[in-house]
């Protein structure tokens, strides 16, 4: 096929929104198909996509969705262009191979490459002649356009447009052994340029990743009033989104902002192992004991009695506001409080 594609790949984080009867739904996956008129020498207004662009597109699309990540595994949402300059054959076939292409390109962790070929047929009585990779003459004069979207180990999308009664067995199944041909062969000469996603994407693309917590600890990252948040926001300039399942969502062209801001989250949710060992400031002393900070956010007290051997008069005869201790979790109190030592450690 002769074809003139230009393809435009962008990531973001803001998904397209879907009210139905079903409900709302957020697609983190588009793909626009814009067939000009000029492309195939015609002169037309250019009045919005028409039903060609929409059905081409839609094929494409759906020959490209199986082999797309989960969001769990890659949460950008994927907007891919495909603009046809010239053609001479299936350019909604020519946009799933160079889709797969600029996708794997840009770091996206596709399943598998994907190609598509389009098949024809030509038949006279009972003798029928299977075309590969047909031309626009071959589409326009032909019996059949068969066009079969897949990977190396199977199909993913078909379409059918048939100009006769009907086909038989035979010809269906010769039809595909050679679509599957084809394809293996296009995937051939797809590996060439590159075999597989690379790894990681472009220090020039917006980092956005997710993180799992757990659906108690959402209120710790939120803090009361938001202020929590607002204050992970300030320091790392990130933009943060909670689920009510406990997604966390973090995003920021910074990609070093996005690691400060994860590990604050982190910090925030993780939970005091009993009998580990911790390091952190004394963050206020009392007649009692003192206040340490395990990790950001979580504090527990050093009772006076466990803060050295032997009897301890004065808590500042130990520790000061400020200083930095190891000490050992050694239990919770009824209260939910944590119990540390410095004495055990």
């Amino acid at each position: 096929m002769l074809q003139g594609l230009a393809h435009c790949l962008t990531l973001g984080e803001d998904a397209q929104r879907i009210e139905s009867l079903n409900g709302e739904q957020h697609n983190q996956f588009m793909l626009h198909y814009n067939f000009p008129a000029y492309s195939v020498g015609e002169i037309g207004m250019p009045l919005g996509p028409k039903r060609r662009e929409i059905g081409h597109g839609n094929l494409a699309k759906r020959g490209l969705t199986p082999v797309m990540p989960t969001k769990a595994e890659f949460p950008y949402t994927i907007r891919l262009v495909s603009e046809i300059l010239e053609s001479n054959g299936s350019s909604s076939m020519a946009t799933v191979c160079a889709g797969s292409l600029a996708m794997m390109d840009a770091g996206v962790p596709l399943k598998e490459p994907t190609a598509g070929i389009a098949m024809g047929l030509i038949s006279e009585g009972k003798n029928n002649v299977i075309l590969s990779d047909i031309l626009g003459d071959e589409d326009h004069l032909g019996d059949m356009d068969f066009k079969v979207i897949g990977t190396e180990t199977g199909i993913t999308a078909l379409q059918m447009d048939i100009k006769i009664k009907g086909l038989g067995q035979k010809v269906v199944e010769q039809a595909l052994m050679q679509a599957r041909e084809g394809r293996l062969h296009i995937l051939g000469e797809m590996a060439k340029a590159l075999k597989e996603s690379r790894s990681g994407l472009s220090t020039y693309a917006p980092r956005f990743i997710t993180h799992k917590i757990a659906q108690d600890k959402i209120g710790t990252v939120i803090g009361p009033g938001g202020k929590m948040i607002k204050s992970i926001v300030e320091k790392t300039g990130v933009k943060i989104n909670i689920d009510d399942d406990g997604i966390v969502s973090i995003m920021s062209r910074d990609h070093q902002a996005v690691d400060d801001a994860l590990e604050i989250v982190q910090n925030l949710t993780r939970s005091i192992e009993i009998g580990e060992t911790y390091t952190g400031p004394v963050k206020k002393v009392m007649d009692f004991g003192a206040f340490v900070e395990v990790f950001p956010g979580t504090e527990g007290l050093v009772h006076i009695s466990n803060l050295a051997e032997g009897r301890v008069e004065k808590v500042t005869d130990v520790c000061k506001e400020g200083d930095i201790v190891t000490v050992k979790a050694t239990g919770v109190d009824r209260r939910g409080k944590i119990q540390l030592s410095i004495k055990d450690v």
